[in-house]
């Protein structure tokens, strides 16, 4: 009931295409420096988001993951924290929470009086913020050897200051196998169709929307169909110390025709792919190409483009340290500001027994 408490009998349902879109961003800068490849390779306190299938495959039994990224120049702030475990040979748990928002956003909608006059002091502050909790359950098959099966179930809450807030639920599903150095991996986000309850303020919005002329908007309710990703890896040993893992994320959505690899208004397809190299299984560096795109030039040509990303790691006694960095193209980043836009992602991770 608390999802529908907000609905009134006129409430809209829409299926926006990039409804809760927040959640397809990524997390964790070992996966966002390979190009947001991870469904069959998620082996990490952070394969409650990627793949809970992978919990299986955690290092050690008590595993504690941490993640701060700062998008559009530190505009966006994204945080991402979990927990996993196994609870015995055959099945593990975790517990994830994270948020994407902007802060401190300037509400001057009362800066003038009614005499005219400027006050500054009348000035208030809010954010916009996405959030999501994950409770996440894997088990191995009985019936394979290797195979994996897991799932998420997520509350979402999305909050815009005092003017509107959402609540939703859904459920992700995934399963990986492994056959010697290769990996394979099958996620299902929001694969019972998510479903998340808007609720507006109209006293807030009322003076604003009078302003623009334009219709307070009603409590509606938005469905976030289905993405499947279907992943491979592939791990190749070089020496005794050198190692390399090799792999691809096939995006597979159902919303319509998005600006992706292939295109269609049935489904659209959206490759990506990523390679870490690796010393010693201490020291990495990684990279990865996502975000393919075709856009239209001033001049009316169309270009084709993509989104690279680098990263770095080390690993030592059960801790980690993660950097990443991701880069629009430069033409993009020259128009936005002077080429100096990027994201940087720092993780943290600790497991112990």
């Amino acid at each position: 009931m608390l999802l529908l408490s907000g609905l009134t009998a006129t409430a809209q349902v829409s299926t926006p295409k990039y409804s809760n879109e927040f959640l397809n961003i990524g997390v964790g800068a070992r996966a966002l420096g390979m190009g947001n490849v991870q469904s069959a390779i998620a082996d990490d306190a952070m394969a409650g988001y990627w793949n809970p299938a992978g919990l299986l495959r955690l290092p050690n039994k008590y595993n504690v993951a941490l993640m701060h990224s700062e998008l559009f120049a530190g505009i966006a702030k994204s945080d991402f924290g979990s927990f996993a475990m196994p609870l015995d040979s055959s099945s593990a748990l975790a517990v994830s929470v994270m948020r994407l928002g902007v802060d401190d956003i300037a509400d001057t909608r009362r800066l003038q009086n009614e005499y005219g006059y400027i006050q500054y002091d009348s000035i208030r502050f809010f954010s916009v913020a996405d959030y999501a909790m994950l409770l996440s359950y894997a088990r191995k098959s009985n019936l394979v050897e290797g195979l994996t099966l897991g799932a998420s179930a997520k509350v979402i809450y999305r909050n815009v200051g005092a003017f509107a807030n959402a609540w939703g639920f859904g459920i992700d599903a995934g399963t990986q196998l492994q056959r010697g150095t290769w990996q394979f991996g099958l996620m299902a986000k929001d694969i019972t169709t998510t479903f998340t309850a808007w609720t507006h303020n109209v006293e807030e919005l009322e003076e604003a929307y009078l302003q623009t002329g334009n219709d307070i908007p009603e409590n509606t309710a938005e469905l976030t169909l289905p993405r499947v990703v279907l992943g491979v890896g592939k791990s190749f040993n070089f020496s005794e110390k050198f190692t390399a893992l090799l792999a691809t994320d096939i995006d597979f959505t159902f919303d319509g025709r998005r600006n992706v690899f292939l295109q269609s208004d049935v489904v659209s397809v959206d490759p990506h792919v990523g390679l870490e190299l690796a010393y010693a299984k201490t020291v990495f560096i990684r990279g990865g190409i996502n975000n393919y795109q075709e856009t239209r030039n001033f001049d009316g040509s169309m270009a084709k483009r993509f989104q690279p990303n680098f990263g770095i790691g080390f690993l030592t006694n059960g801790f980690n340290l993660d950097l990443a960095l991701s880069r629009i193209n430069d033409q993009e980043s020259n128009a936005i500001s002077n080429g100096n836009t990027s994201s940087v992602i720092v993780s943290l991770g600790y497991s112990f027994n």
